[in-house]
């Protein structure tokens, strides 16, 4: 470093202030205020500021002003930048730290006011003038000199970092405008305050404004010093805690038993007050936290109380998603994801507009009852994403331990809270819609009844203080929309049946089942299989309605539309493999024809007519599961006594049903034209086909008294016919249920006149009207209105059978 250091005066004496030239370098200061009197260092950087510098130390000129911006951030200040009062300063020393940069140590000599800029280039020069004090020697002066050195002690004492020598230096000096400057000077405030004592020439007036800028710096002392000493007085505990813990985190470490558990404590504090957390379930984690800091991290206690903090601490106690209850939208995305269900999506809509008047309203526990395939599942979907809600499914298909629902104690190793909480946790919101899948399919044994505990959850009345086992604490399920579904409504228990409000979504007709995979099927599976992509393998692939049809008829045989989905799936893997090979590249249409080429035969052929071409066998409807069913019972007769027999793996039900009808064919002979000998002198035998599927249930009771009259009187069933109804002793055909299930089975296989009780007529609204009008219906109170209607009286009866007894002077019918 290079040093141009100009001649001080002579230590310990008092100098003549120097001559001030006409003309005055200025060196403009962005933060700082020099004082006659004051010794300060800048350092110097700006180019001409750096050239004023050079040019004072090469002309041994080291007099110059001082003048303070009024922004400091003005780079090139001009004259209107600056303030018009200064101090002339004699430059002491200056010390070369690198190229174009000097530090400078000056020295303040006297106030000076700038009358004129008279050059900016290569630097600002000045014409000034001295500002001679006013009013130094009076009495009021020296007053003001007493209470700013008074003043200015009792600071000294509150700041332990100015040096004791600071008050022995202030009682040195006696002129009043020196105990201004040198106060001042020193004192920690804004530059603006400093520049207006500087610009005081007023000797009092400038003492008052320093006796009122150091009273204010000591009251702001004061008032620190009772800050700090209070913080200090609360803190005292908590920094003796701190203290203490740092000891034993460090006597840890040197033991070797420091893991990463240490933070744990911090961490969880942070997310109890993060969860904002009912105030019981707060105080249960405050003091399951209190617990965690006095264990050891490396003990089995340890980790179970951290898994249950995480667990409550995690949980969306107060994160809840805004719902978006526009009514037209909702439509629009029902109508969007599925196809018909009008009466489903009509329920659906009157749920959310009550739920936007009334947000409070306890809303029914929905239940979609359908068969397989039909949209159950994703209907909650298409509700979570129409209304702007979290969507979660929980399968509840063989579940058999009530801890599955309610959760495990935290006593078991290994335990976990219930489905439910562990379904709000992967949601993060405590109002999501939650589709309990399967509902039907619960089980029980030894260890509990999840039905039975799922109760609780679903009932409106007690689910808002929902209490899991593995918790211990209430949660609120109120804002919850659960969604059950289920096949089949028997298995349901009946108190759990009771909170349920049943949808029933029966199945598609074959218009509906073409119109779902035209809309929603086939782009799905064009899309999946990468055969709509432009970048690739591009292919326009058609299906002809009578292709769709013809996989409906003959390859599917269901309510709903998933195995129709898997047979399209299968015809366009045929076709990508074509398109891979070459063999297809622009487009291929499929129609009827070429069905059988991907998928091979038919599956399921039309069968009725040729079943029911002899006496004997008659064509029932069924409801199962899965959809409805048509079901042939057929009847024969052989030699005996007069007895029934019964086969196909019937039910107790549908054995009586069985019974029934036969005793009403036997009462009533005459009536039906039968030979009383026919009867005693043979044994009927009635078979349902498909014997290794269980059947039951009431609703072949006119089927079977239709097959049994068809086999003894000789006359056949109409082919187009199907029948379903509970009859009685007396021949009174009750009401039985599926009937929108049992019509549309009737209509895919193709029957055009179906029977039913009289009782079920309501049932038929449901029923949609393209089956309605493509069916006739037909309404009875008894089997003797049914028989008009089930048998075909044009074709003359015939013998079923050549070795049956018959009476020896009877007159054998003739055969057709």
């Amino acid at each position: 470093m290079t040093e141009n250091t100009p001649t001080p005066p002579a230590a310990g004496k008092r100098e003549d202030p120097p001559e001030l030239p006409e003309v005055v370098s200025l060196l403009p200061l962005r933060n700082s205020v020099l004082f006659p009197g004051s010794i300060i260092p800048i350092d110097v950087g700006r180019p001409k500021s750096v050239k004023l510098i050079e040019e004072a130390i090469a002309n041994e000129r080291p007099i110059i002003g001082i003048v303070t911006q009024r922004e400091a951030r003005v780079e090139e200040p001009t004259e209107q930048d600056l303030h018009t009062v200064g101090c002339a300063a004699r430059i002491l020393k200056v010390i070369k730290l690198a190229k174009d940069n000097y530090s400078v140590i000056l020295q303040g000599v006297m106030r000076i006011e700038i009358e004129k800029i008279v050059s900016t280039d290569p630097f600002l020069r000045a014409r000034a003038v001295e500002l001679p004090d006013q009013d130094a020697d009076d009495v009021e002066a020296a007053a003001l000199v007493q209470s700013i050195k008074e003043t200015a002690k009792r600071l000294i004492a509150l700041v332990p970092e100015l040096p004791r020598e600071a008050a022995a230096l202030l009682d040195s000096v006696s002129d009043p405008s020196q105990v201004a400057d040198l106060v001042i000077s020193n004192l920690d405030i804004e530059a603006g305050e400093k520049q207006e004592v500087l610009a005081a020439n007023n000797v009092r007036e400038r003492l008052r404004k320093v006796l009122m800028l150091l009273t204010r710096q000591l009251e702001i002392l004061k008032v620190r010093e009772r800050i700090n000493s209070q913080v200090q007085e609360e803190m005292g505990h908590s920094q003796r805690e701190y203290v203490l813990r740092q000891q034993l985190k460090a006597i840890k470490g040197e033991l070797g038993e420091m893991d990463d558990e240490s933070g744990d404590a911090e961490e969880f504090s942070k997310k109890i007050a993060e969860a904002k957390m009912p105030e019981e379930a707060e105080k249960v984690a405050r003091k399951q936290l209190d617990r965690l800091k006095s264990m050891q991290p490396s003990s089995a206690e340890y980790t179970v109380t951290r898994t249950y903090l995480e667990w409550l601490t995690d949980l969306p106690w107060s994160i809840t998603t805004q719902d978006l209850l526009d009514i037209g939208v909702v439509r629009d995305v029902l109508n969007e994801d599925h196809y018909d269900l009008e009466k489903v999506k009509k329920r659906i809509l009157e749920y959310m507009a009550v739920l936007k008047l009334n947000a409070s309203k306890k809303g029914p526990i929905l239940c979609l009852l359908g068969p397989p395939g039909v949209g159950k599942t994703s209907l909650g979907k298409s509700i979570a994403r129409a209304i702007g809600r979290k969507f979660v499914r929980i399968s509840l298909g063989g579940v058999r331990d009530e801890a599955e629902i309610r959760g495990h104690r935290r006593t078991y190793v290994g335990s976990l809270p219930g489905r439910i909480v562990q379904a709000l946790k992967r949601a993060g919101t405590n109002n999501p819609v939650i589709v309990l899948d399967e509902i039907d399919k619960l089980g029980h044994d030894f260890r509990g009844d999840p039905g039975s505990a799922l109760l609780e959850v679903l009932d409106p009345e007690q689910n808002w203080s929902f209490s899991d086992h593995y918790l211990e604490v209430p949660f609120d399920l109120s804002k919850v929309m659960f969604i059950a579904t289920a096949n089949y409504l028997d298995p349901i228990p009946p108190a759990l049946k009771d909170r349920l409000e049943i949808l029933r979504l029966p199945g598609y007709t074959r218009q509906e089942s073409l119109a779902i995979a035209r809309r929603f099927l086939l782009p799905k599976q064009i899309g999946e299989h990468g055969l709509d992509k432009s970048d690739t393998q591009a292919v326009k692939i058609t299906f002809t309605d009578d292709a769709l049809l013809e996989l409906i008829d003959s390859y599917t045989h269901e309510a709903g539309v998933r195995n129709l989905e898997r047979e399209i799936s299968s015809i366009i893997r045929g076709i990508a493999v074509k398109v891979v090979e070459g063999e297809i590249t622009d487009e291929v249409t499929v129609d009827k024809d070429d069905v059988p080429d991907y998928l091979g035969p038919q599956k399921y052929l039309p069968e009725v007519a040729e079943r029911t071409a002899e006496p004997g066998v008659a064509t029932g409807l069924a409801w199962t599961p899965v959809g409805g069913e048509i079901m042939f019972i057929e009847a024969t007769q052989m030699p005996g006594k007069g007895g029934l027999m019964l086969t196909g793996q019937l039910g107790d039900v549908m054995k009586e049903s069985a019974q029934a009808a036969m005793s009403y064919v036997k009462s009533h002979l005459k009536a039906l034209g039968i030979e009383k000998s026919v009867i005693e002198q043979n044994d009927i035998h009635v078979h349902v086909p498909a014997g290794g599927i269980p059947k039951d249930g009431p609703s072949a009771g006119v089927a079977m008294f239709s097959a049994i009259t068809s086999l003894l009187t000789g006359t056949c069933v109409r082919p187009d016919v199907a029948m379903t109804g509970e009859i009685t002793l007396r021949g009174l055909v009750l009401p039985v249920g599926g009937i929108k299930e049992k019509m549309l089975a009737a209509h895919r296989a193709g029957i055009k006149r179906i029977v039913l009780p009289e009782r079920n007529k309501k049932d038929v609204v449901d029923v949609p009207e393209e089956i309605r009008q493509e069916m006739e219906i037909c309404y009875v109170k008894n089997v003797d209105e049914a028989s008009e209607y089930v048998f075909d009286r044009s074709i003359p009866p015939v013998r079923p059978q050549e070795d049956v007894a018959t009476p020896a002077d009877a007159t054998p019918p003739t055969a057709v």
